[in-house]
């Protein structure tokens, strides 16, 4: 992994980190109890953003088709895996790891 990988690991971790603990101050809950919440969904949108041929590709492209009336060749769904997609699904299973350890009472209640 090179420098700008690694950064870029790093600088999701800690992004998903902060928007966690706003959200578990939001709503009082405990931090590792939205973890989970949030590496998943964060996973799904830099699937949804990153790949290419996608719905949200698709969408522009049937939008430009509508008001230029050209037709565009579809793509092919493409998954372009990166740095920031692997530290989004880490962060996904760590917070998968405690919610399992808190269900199962090997970290005690608030």
């Amino acid at each position: 992994m090179n420098k700008k990988n690694g950064f870029l690991f790093f600088l999701t971790l800690c992004i998903e980190a902060v928007i966690t603990y706003f959200v578990a101050s939001t709503f009082s809950v405990r931090f590792i109890e939205v973890m989970g919440i949030i590496g998943a969904i964060c996973s799904g949108l830099f699937l949804l953003l990153t790949s290419g041929g996608g719905p949200i590709s698709n969408f522009y492209t049937a939008r430009n088709a509508g008001i230029t009336g050209i037709i565009q060749k579809r793509e092919a769904f493409v998954f372009k895996k990166g740095a920031v997609f692997f530290a989004s699904v880490v962060y996904f299973c760590i917070g998968l790891i405690f919610f399992i350890l808190l269900v199962t009472n090997a970290i005690p209640p608030a």
